[in-house]
């Protein structure tokens, strides 16, 4: 979609950072259960294609969704990792003794 010169909004590329910047701290206060409750909603939408405006806020809105959900399994997995027991590394084998294993 074109925007009318009138409606188009030039920002430097601070202005810009800091905007995102911004959005993205807004975005991460948002509860993760309340954004995953209009997943379905937005989902649809975006299937329903047409050249609105909304669809494309629908678009922009389920990436959202979605990027939300990805950051917060990702942090999920590297902090159960941090907190997983390390493994131990074998005992270190003895010269007067060797190293034996009990198998049943």
């Amino acid at each position: 979609m074109t925007l009318l010169p009138t409606k188009v909004i030039i920002l430097t590329m601070d202005s810009l950072e800091n905007y995102l910047n911004k959005i993205a701290e807004n975005i991460l206060h948002i509860d993760e259960a309340s954004l995953t409750s209009l997943w379905n909603k937005y989902k649809n939408k975006v299937e329903q294609f047409s050249t609105s405006l909304e669809w494309e806020k629908a678009v922009i809105i389920f990436s959202i969704i979605n990027s939300v959900r990805a950051k917060n399994t990702i942090f999920n997995e590297k902090i159960l990792n941090n907190k997983s027991p390390k493994k131990t590394a074998p005992p270190e084998r003895s010269q007067d003794k060797p190293y034996l294993k009990l198998v049943k």
